[in-house]
Formats: structure tokens, sequence, C-alpha cells
């Protein structure tokens, strides 16, 4: 019986445990530091025009040769 007891408890002693993190990050852990106003500013990215892709065939003829070929 005691052997079940380890098993059983172990997801909420995980659970414990992130939760206790959690809350000592919060609540003792500094604030992260602010961005001050003066620092410079990254230009935002442009992606390039996306490539041109190829005309596909159509679905219809590919299933009409296939079957064609039998």
């Amino acid at each position: 019986m005691y052997a079940l007891i380890v098993p059983v408890s172990a997801p909420f002693v995980l659970l414990a445990t992130v939760m206790g993190l959690s809350w000592w990050e919060d609540h003792v852990l500094p604030p992260p530091p602010t961005e001050s106003a003066e620092a410079p500013v990254e230009a935002p990215f442009t992606s390039p025009a996306p490539a041109q892709l190829l005309e596909l065939p159509a679905v219809e003829a590919a299933l009409t040769r296939g079957v064609a070929r039998r």
C-alpha cells in the first residue's frame, strides 16, 4: 500500500514545485529592467516579395492521364 504513495503523489509534488517557483519568480525576483527612451530603435523587418510559384497541373488532367494509361 505504501508503494503506491510515491507514484500517485509525484504529479502533485511537481505541480506544487512549479506553482512555488512561479510565485517565487513573481514576488521574490527583481523585475526585469525596462528599456530607456534613448535606446536605439531597430528598423522593422521587411520581407522580400514572395517568390512566384510555378503553376501546378490541374488535378483532373493528372487523373485522366493516369486512368487513360491503364
